[in-house]
């Protein structure tokens, strides 16, 4: 039965004093909490080792927002998927729109990053999304087809099994705008067929996909209510603790 989850990313947001402040209050207002889905935080690089240390690792799972698409080497300011594993964090967020757009990873990028993660025994949290101009096109299915076709579905399908789904509309990041629900169930329905068609029914139905998109404590019992909608990749909404446990609870 897959997981579900919801995942917060904190992007380039608080400093190492404010985000372990920001941990700490999380660990404190899950302590003893009856849970139904993982729970997981993005950080930024810097505070990595140290919230893996102030957190209940049983409760809050720890992630890398990204990782270097080599193993070691003359790279200046890069950071390997080897160091995320040795700061105790568990998961890489990986093909975010915003390093897709401001970053330009591209897919062949991508793909070794993927590797790497899988390698040092690090969960890819792998994302994918279409612009406002594809949705209003109506090729929202092709358009993410092709990212999964051009990436993830490479992987064997051991490997697949290993890695977890985020679906986010570009359009719907950070804007306050949110897909409707019937967008979202949608959409995450065809990732979920698409799989199926590579690698099996067995293997879809326990792949875990998240939808990432203005997702809030108002809109996420409506959007986990789904059948085909895991959790949620949250941004904004995670950098307070009294807005994330409220999506936490909406399993």
């Amino acid at each position: 039965m897959r997981k579900n989850i919801v995942a917060g990313n904190w992007k380039m947001n608080k400093t190492l004093q404010e985000g372990l402040a920001l941990a700490t209050e999380l660990n404190e207002a899950l302590a003893g909490a009856k849970l139904n889905c993982d729970v997981v935080i993005g950080t930024p690089f810097i505070h990595l080792a140290s919230v893996v240390a102030a957190v209940d690792t049983k409760v809050i799972g720890v992630a890398a927002q990204n990782c270097a698409n080599k193993e070691s080497g003359a790279y200046t300011g890069e950071i390997s998927a080897s160091m995320v594993k040795s700061t105790g964090a568990e998961y890489v967020i990986l093909g975010h729109s915003e390093r897709r757009e401001y970053y330009g990873e591209t897919s062949a990028i991508l793909n070794e990053k993927v590797a790497l993660t899988l390698a040092n025994g690090l969960t890819p949290i792998y994302c994918c999304g279409e612009a406002l101009d594809v949705r209003n096109a109506n090729e929202q299915n092709a358009f993410v087809k092709n990212q999964l076709d051009e990436t993830v579905f490479n992987l064997s399908a051991d490997d697949f099994k290993k890695i977890v789904i985020a679906y986010e509309p570009i359009w719907a990041i950070g804007t306050g705008v949110t897909a409707s629900t019937e967008q979202a169930q949608d959409t995450l329905a065809f990732i979920r067929s698409a799989i199926a068609a590579k690698f099996g029914q067995e293997i879809a139905d326990g792949t875990s996909i998240l939808y990432g998109g203005s997702c809030n404590a108002k809109n996420a019992p409506e959007l986990f209510a789904q059948p085909d909608i895991d959790g949620g990749l949250i941004g904004g909404a995670s950098l307070k603790v009294a807005d994330f446990k409220a999506i936490i609870d909406a399993f």
